[in-house]
C-alpha cells in the first residue's frame, strides 16, 4: 500500500516533469541562461532528463527570469 503510493506520487511527479521539459527546453531555458541561446539539438536533448527531474526549481527560475550568478572562485578574482 505506501509503496503504491510512493510510486504513484513519484510516477505523477515525472510524468509533470516530462509535460514541463518540452517547452522548458524549447523556450524556457533561454530565459534563464543566455548561453543556451545558441544550444544545438543535441544540448536540448541532453538536458532534457535532468529538466523533467529538476522541473520544480527551474520553473521557479524562468517564472522569475532568474539568470544565473557569475561564479566566484579564486580563478575569477585573479582574472579581474
Amino acid at each position: 500500500m505506501i509503496i503504491e503510493a510512493i510510486l504513484l506520487i513519484a510516477g505523477i511527479y515525472f510524468l509533470i516533469g516530462a509535460v514541463f521539459a518540452v517547452p522548458f527546453v524549447l523556450k524556457g531555458a533561454k530565459v534563464i541562461d543566455p548561453a543556451a541561446v545558441e544550444g544545438s539539438l543535441g544540448f536540448k536533448l541532453m538536458i532534457l532528463p535532468g529538466v523533467a527531474l529538476f522541473w520544480p526549481l527551474l520553473l521557479k527560475r524562468w517564472l522569475k527570469k532568474e539568470q544565473p550568478s557569475e561564479e566566484k572562485s579564486a580563478h575569477r578574482r585573479i582574472q579581474a
